[in-house]
């Protein structure tokens, strides 16, 4: 994820929809001044008004952002409901590989695009941070953090990000609002951790907390590295299905040595864990990034960013909703803390990005 800049879009963008009908539009008005009325007559150009494709782009643009708010804000509940029959690795595990193995011949197919081994080696740096260490993380701490709040912890990538972007080499010191954003989003979190009981309610387990922080700070220093390191140029998604592949294949090997094969039982799988895998890998993977493309091309990079925000209440209210989740007093004041923090850190004034070429921002999405 990355809140700051917005990046070159994919060639295969939607954009393409509209541009043949504004030519036609043009070619048809200029060979209509030197065509006899006969030849129009017989051949009539049809004029399309200019105006309808903004129309229709705003439409798309609502709709991908509905999608990216629901989507990716449904995904925590689906990872809970897929884990209660899959080991928590080989979910995510085998959720990327299925998703990059869909993706990558059709994308070689469409675009063209032969990587090469040398191209290789960023998808498997970022892979290896935000889908081993980071989604990989986000599966083994629902084992034991409701869905809900496992979103709200993840929202602090944003705040992690602007740290890992400080330390650098030639790293952007953070501002005096993006500061208090972060103090008070950590205070946030400690709030969750802190003492027992504190205003009557429970805290969340301190070990799942852990494996958070740790998969939060693996996608903010993935994000960074894929925003300055040269990747794919020309094709964002084929990187990404690139990433799914590297980082599918890291979790495959860490459930195997962990042990997590001689726990799946595939019979013992039940339908909706299945489901919750089919609408991981269609919806979570595939769809919610698509979307997330296109709104990077279509709106602002403060309008992006806003589904950090939006996410984890998506996700706190389908998990009290279908999971019957709790959510006390602690909750509710960590949460109005944390999404404060996130929404000072993405609405501060930031420079002004260095645009890079087939480059897409990263999303933090579970």
């Amino acid at each position: 994820m990355n809140i700051v800049g917005v990046w070159a879009a994919s060639p295969s963008s939607n954009m393409a929809l509209y541009t043949p009908r504004v030519a036609a539009y043009v070619s048809g008005f200029s060979v209509r001044e030197r065509m006899p009325t006969s030849m129009l007559e017989r051949d009539p150009v049809p004029l399309i008004p200019v105006a309808e494709a903004p129309t229709r782009t705003s439409t798309l643009v609502i709709i991908a952002f509905g999608l990216v708010y629901v989507v990716w804000g449904s995904t925590y509940l689906a990872i809970r409901i897929g884990i209660e029959s899959f080991p928590p690795l080989l979910l995510a595990g085998t959720r990327h590989l299925l998703a990059g193995s869909i993706l990558y011949p059709i994308l070689r197919w469409k675009t063209g695009v032969r990587p090469t081994a040398a191209h290789w080696r960023m998808p498997f740096i970022t892979g290896f941070l935000l889908l081993f260490l980071g989604n990989g993380g986000v599966c083994l701490a629902e084992r034991t953090v409701p869905s809900g709040i496992t979103a709200l912890l993840v929202a602090t990538v944003s705040l992690w990000m602007v740290l890992v972007d400080w330390l650098r080499p030639g790293g952007t010191r953070p501002g005096p609002r993006v500061v208090a954003g972060l103090l008070l989003g950590f205070g946030g979190m400690a709030l969750l951790v802190g003492p027992k009981n504190l205003g009557g309610s429970g805290r969340v387990d301190p070990f799942g907390v852990g494996l958070l922080v740790i998969a939060s700070l693996a996608w903010a220093s993935g994000s960074v590295y894929s925003k300055h390191a040269g990747g794919l140029s020309g094709s964002p998604l084929m990187g990404t299905a690139m990433q799914s592949l590297a980082g599918g294949a890291c979790l495959w090997i860490a459930g195997i040595l962990s042990g997590e094969v001689g726990e799946l039982h595939l019979r013992a799988i039940s339908g909706r864990s299945w489901a919750a895998l089919g609408y991981l890998v269609l919806f979570g993977s595939m769809v919610g990034f698509t979307s997330y493309i296109y709104i990077l091309k279509k709106s602002t990079a403060t309008r992006v960013a806003t589904y950090a925000f939006v996410n984890p209440v998506v996700a706190l209210f389908l998990g009290w909703l279908l999971l019957g989740e709790s959510i006390n007093l602690r909750t509710v004041i960590a949460a109005a803390v944390i999404l404060t923090a996130v929404l000072l850190v993405i609405t501060a004034p930031h420079p002004a990005p260095v645009r890079t070429v087939g480059r897409v921002t990263e999303a933090a999405e579970a």
